[in-house]
């Protein structure tokens, strides 16, 4: 077994500093493309309702997102949001990013996934980093399994 040794530099700079990742490899293979995949899938931020004022909120803060009685609510572990998004056009907008449909009005950020258990009737409880858990539907379950298993 041959492992490749990796040198990995973190450099602190000020606030004004545009922040910058450079990977520097022999060549380009697919270890590096998923590195660079992984970091593109954390950047982005949407727009979120709190008591009247809007915020910008890091894609990589949101637990999950869910649609209740025609409204859509962006959850992370310490506030939820109100967005103006529907929750199928935050699935699409998302779907690169590690977040995956787990119900008819649900989308999860898998990042967040501390673990999975079984409930009745063929579903799933997803617990989150937060220590919350949210139902998976059994419609849903085939396709966390196929995108934990690396398919997409």
């Amino acid at each position: 077994m041959n492992f490749r040794r990796t040198k990995i530099t973190v450099n602190e700079i000020s606030p004004e500093e545009l922040e910058a990742i450079t990977i520097d490899c022999h060549v380009i293979d697919d270890d590096v493309k998923e590195i660079v995949s992984f970091v593109k899938s954390r950047q982005g931020q949407l727009t979120g309702k709190l008591d009247g004022e809007l915020y910008e909120i890091s894609v990589m803060d949101i637990l999950y997102i869910e649609s209740v009685d025609n409204r859509v609510f962006m959850y992370t572990s310490k506030q939820s949001y109100e967005t103006s998004g529907k929750i199928y056009e935050l699935e699409e907008l998302l779907k690169q990013k590690h977040f995956l449909r787990i119900s008819k009005s649900s989308i999860v950020n898998l990042m967040k996934i501390k673990s999975i258990k079984p409930s009745l009737n063929a579903r799933f409880i997803a617990v989150l980093s937060n220590g919350e858990e949210i139902m998976i539907s059994r419609k849903y379950v085939a396709d966390l399994k196929k995108t934990l298993k690396g398919g997409q």
